[in-house]
């Protein structure tokens, strides 16, 4: 699973080689609820008692944590990986949890401690190297694109925090069927507009295989794994591997885009990481 993230980053870059941002993100969250549905419905089937069935009174408040979630998060990571590099994206989205636990705490979710707040400070100058230290322009990665990459990284601690009830009802696979589906509706209008006059006879394999494999195995196969990990060993230990999402990211970025890993992407990447460790353990 989390290999299979970090090499998402790489896709998304081969993928806009090809594609404009504003038409790959909504094909890609469309193709991935087409692709979740039957599996939701299997599983309902199957296991009746697994997840329970939205009342249509909730199906709005469903749609805009699901809009939020995976509409603006993956629009906005999509229109970031055009403007930076694999590193600084995999870096800065690891700064999810942190997100979570600020709006956790302000909905009085959970507390703030002293190795928590040291924590925040210590991935904020994380970010402050990673976009002014002295080679942080060395990768084509630009504060802008890391901006947008943080939005999405945003949008997606919104979607957990605001989500932990409707999932704690339903299940997790209802409401990510719900939110992909749901963005992938409202999204559609985007793909028939910038559809018009876009060649797709001219897009190559490479990038029609780039849409499929982040539709495909990030939302749908990643999901699948997630959960059932989470079934056999502790949320921590499951939690623990994200950390090597951003090393398996910058070496990916290495080996397929060349983009360099510099002292700055290092130096910044320490601090990101070694700040989130800090909020998530004490």
């Amino acid at each position: 699973m989390t290999f299979i993230w970090g090499v998402n980053y790489v896709a998304a870059k081969i993928g806009l080689r090809y594609f404009p941002a504003t038409l790959f993100a909504p094909m890609r969250i469309l193709m991935a609820g087409v692709l979740v549905l039957p599996i939701y419905l299997w599983q309902l089937k199957r296991r009746p008692e697994w997840a329970s069935a939205p009342r249509r009174d909730e199906l709005p408040l469903l749609a805009v944590i699901g809009i939020l979630g995976v509409g603006l998060n993956q629009f906005s990571f999509m229109l970031g990986m055009n403007r930076t590099s694999v590193g600084h994206a995999a870096l800065v989205i690891s700064l999810t949890p942190m997100l979570t636990l600020i709006l956790a705490w302000l909905r009085g979710q959970e507390a703030l401690t002293l190795g928590k707040i040291a924590g925040m400070f210590t991935a904020v100058a994380g970010i402050a190297v990673l976009n002014f230290g002295p080679t942080a322009r060395a990768s084509g990665a630009t504060p802008l694109g890391d901006f947008l990459i943080f939005l999405a990284a945003l949008f997606f601690a919104i979607f957990a925090v605001g989500g932990k009830e409707a999932t704690s009802l339903h299940g997790g696979l209802t409401v990510t069927t719900l939110s992909h589906l749901a963005s992938g509706l409202c999204l559609l209008p985007m793909i028939v507009w910038t559809s018009r006059g876009f060649d797709y006879a001219a897009v190559p394999i490479a990038g029609w295989m780039s849409v499929l494999y982040m539709a495909v195995f990030p939302s749908v196969i990643c999901y699948l794994i997630f959960y059932y990990a989470l079934n056999h060993i502790p949320a921590s230990q499951v939690a623990s591997f994200s950390y090597l999402q951003p090393f398996i990211a910058a070496v990916a970025g290495l080996l397929v885009l060349g983009e360099p890993v510099t002292g700055t992407l290092l130096a910044g990447g320490s601090l990101i990481l070694g700040g989130v460790f800090l909020a998530q353990r004490f």
